[in-house]
């Protein structure tokens, strides 16, 4: 460093108190001398080759490969295995994660009984067969009993779902069932493809097929500028918000004795529209929450749903073999603790299998209730009405916001200009929607609705 005239800090640093662990850092960084080094190296040369020399003393029972990813699982254990063949015997204090692991090793019928024929030096087996023939030696039924304990562990939480989602499918059908928007959606959508279909046998239709809602934003204007979806989502908002504000200026009027009139000389009628249709929008947008349990219920999936307590019960059958077989042959209190449990499970899954049939039996009337004769196509999702509302009211959603942006930039260009809020423009006839697109949409269109049989009605719901 060149020679200063003046204090720096590294006078006080040279001068400090502070020392290192000169050991430590040569264990960490290899900060050693050139002798050591050469020293170090020549010793790790020679004992690599001593080792290369030795021929390997582990026996190996499994494939090589098998062998090498159970040792991997079993060092990731934090336990014991004699820890282990107490839980086995026990038949309890394993986690689920643990549980898990152990059942993936689990050895094929071959493997187990070479393992266990194995009649040589225990101590020169590999880890994984050493484990292994220390686990079945111990407990036979070592595997399947890892089974039946992760069984139990996720038996909690999988019923649970299934609980869940029965109380899901019962609220979706109840909320289907209710009278609130969605069914003025509906009776906008009948009227619209009345007008359209006016002088055909499709003119005066009682009912359509709900796959038909999914068609409404395919069917466009004549002029491609909107389409049916947008035309009866603004009329049903500016019907519900017209009726929102009367019922608003009433509750005022009898609170304060004066009506608010929304056609006073000071708004125009085009203003008066626009409020009608703001507070509309707002009330379709809460849709999605009138309707949450039928979102819900479109996200289950059936084939897991329907066949989970079959399934749940096909395993506690299992375990009451494995029980029955073990008999009083082995110690411990696995059969104790798996006996208990077992008894539970089977008066919990037939309670439950009955809920499931008359949850299955509702959606059925309520799919019905709303498309005669759909379930006599066989190939229909059974919970299909769910994800058809589900799609629809997420079409809606999306026009909601579509209609409120259109709103707000004419707002902002009308302040921009400095002028009057510029007129709506004015809502569609169905008769001029195009005719393109309209075959598909008007066979939706059920003009004969005498299918419904009197056990679907209302009152009999």
């Amino acid at each position: 460093m060149a020679a200063v005239d003046h204090s720096m800090v590294w006078d006080k640093i040279n001068d400090g108190s502070f020392r290192f662990d000169d050991e430590l850092m040569e264990n960490l960084f290899g900060y050693t001398t050139i002798k050591n080094q050469s020293s170090e190296r020549n010793n790790h040369l020679t004992a690599s080759n001593k080792n290369n020399s030795a021929p390997t003393s582990q026996v190996f029972i499994l494939e090589p490969r098998k062998s090498q990813n159970t040792a991997i699982v079993l060092r990731s254990l934090a336990i014991s295995h004699q820890e282990i063949v107490n839980a086995l015997l026990d038949g309890q204090g394993l986690g689920s994660d643990t549980l898990e692991k152990l059942t993936k090793i689990s050895p094929t019928q071959e493997e187990e009984a070479k393992i266990l024929q194995f009649n040589g030096n225990p101590s020169k087996l590999a880890v994984a067969e050493s484990f292994l023939y220390h686990i079945l030696k111990a407990v036979p039924s070592a595997f399947t009993r890892f089974n039946a304990m992760l069984f139990r562990a996720n038996y909690d939480p999988e019923v649970l779902h299934l609980k869940k989602s029965l109380q899901t499918l019962e609220m979706g059908c109840k909320e289907l069932r209710a009278r609130g928007l969605f069914l003025k959606l509906l009776e906008a959508i009948l009227k619209a493809g009345n007008r359209m279909n006016a002088g055909t046998a499709r003119g005066n239709a009682q009912g359509f097929n709900l796959s038909a809602l999914l068609k409404l934003s395919d069917v466009k204007s004549t002029d491609g500028k909107t389409t049916l979806l947008h035309f009866v989502v603004e009329q049903v908002a500016q019907s519900e918000g017209r009726s929102c504000v009367i019922n608003q200026n009433r509750s005022i009027g009898q609170n304060t004795s004066q009506i608010i009139s929304p056609n006073s000389d000071n708004v125009t009628a085009e203003e008066t529209r626009k409020e009608y249709l703001i507070q509309g929008l707002s009330l379709l947008e809460g849709l999605s929450i009138e309707l949450s349990n039928v979102k819900k219920a479109a996200t289950i999936e059936y084939e897991s749903f329907i066949h989970m307590s079959s399934t749940l019960s096909n395993l506690v059958a299992e375990i009451k073999r494995l029980l029955t077989l073990s008999g009083n042959a082995e110690r411990g209190g696995f059969a104790r603790e798996m006996k208990g449990f077992l008894e539970e499970c089977e008066e919990e899954l037939k309670v439950v299998r009955e809920e499931q049939a008359r949850v299955m039996e509702l959606v059925k009337r309520t799919t019905e209730y709303y498309q005669a004769g759909a379930l006599k196509d066989k190939g229909a999702p059974p919970l299909q009405l769910f994800v058809i509302v589900k799609d629809f009211l997420d079409m809606v959603a999306l026009v909601c916001t579509e209609i409120s942006r259109k709103l707000q930039k004419k707002k902002s260009s009308a302040v921009t200009t400095g002028s009057s809020s510029p007129p709506l423009s004015p809502p569609l006839s169905p008769s001029t929607i195009t005719s393109n697109k309209l075959q598909n949409f008007h066979s939706h269109f059920i003009s004969d609705m005498s299918s419904i049989s009197s056990s679907e009605s209302e009152d009999g719901f």
